[in-house]
């Protein structure tokens, strides 16, 4: 710093540049390690599909504000073979530990599923969540960075919420955001058709499910081709 003061025409010295400098607390900046990336194409959408019921969830989260600019954070959970919305949660704040509780109601009300979908977040690839995951051999699908389309199903889903909620409605708290969300969920679950269903909606589709195509025991992923291919139901 003295030579680069003195290139630029001051006439300093170095002891006076040191203790100006420790007196202001400036230091070197610490070289951080490079995170590796967790994420990897063949964890797409497009090259591993759900099967059955509970065979893949999606999550992510999207973020809007109140009418006084306090934050809110929804958290949406897809089943990608029923298309359900699992739930959708919203809260001015979710911390790892609050995932993991609300996943423990929706793995009792629903079952457990055998694999998420997930971008490379700091809220899906937190340690807790991972390990916890672990314990109960739910394989986690972390799509590559920077490649929101290969986390498809969670993409599209958030962008009829944008669309149809987010940007129409105007929340004065998070308890009206919940009441409005809770409401979008139960026309979208149980009233909106869905093409890729057959024109059912997916509370309706999620019944025509075969058990066997529900409750079918969970397997690696790449262990399908050594499978019986589970089809979906055919509907009338």
């Amino acid at each position: 710093m003295t030579r680069l003061l003195r290139l630029e025409g001051f006439r300093v010295s170095f002891k006076r540049v040191h203790r100006i400098w420790r007196e202001e607390g400036l230091k070197v900046r610490r070289k951080r390690k490079k995170k590796r990336s967790q994420g990897k194409a063949e964890n797409s959408c497009s090259q591993l599909r759900a099967e059955r019921r509970n065979h893949i969830w999606c999550w992510d989260f999207i973020f809007d504000r109140t009418t006084t600019g306090h934050s809110l954070k929804w958290l949406s959970i897809v089943d990608e073979y029923t298309r359900q919305c699992v739930t959708l949660d919203v809260s001015r704040s979710m911390t790892s530990e609050d995932v993991i509780d609300r996943l423990s109601e929706l793995f009792v009300i629903h079952g457990t599923p055998g694999h998420i979908r997930s971008d490379n977040g700091p809220e899906f690839i937190a340690k807790a969540i991972q390990e916890w995951l672990e314990l109960l051999s739910i394989e986690t699908l972390y799509v590559e960075p920077g490649s929101p389309w290969q986390n498809g199903f969670a993409e599209s889903f958030h962008s009829r919420l944008r669309d149809e909620l987010l940007n129409m409605e105007e929340f004065e708290s998070a308890r009206h955001a919940r009441a409005h969300a809770a409401a979008w969920r139960e026309d979208y679950n149980g009233y909106r058709p869905h093409s890729s269903l057959g024109g059912l909606p997916p509370d309706e589709f999620a019944l025509r499910c075969t058990d066997s195509a529900t409750f079918a025991t969970r397997t690696p992923l790449h262990q399908h081709s050594e499978e019986r291919q589970v089809t979906q139901p055919v509907l009338s």
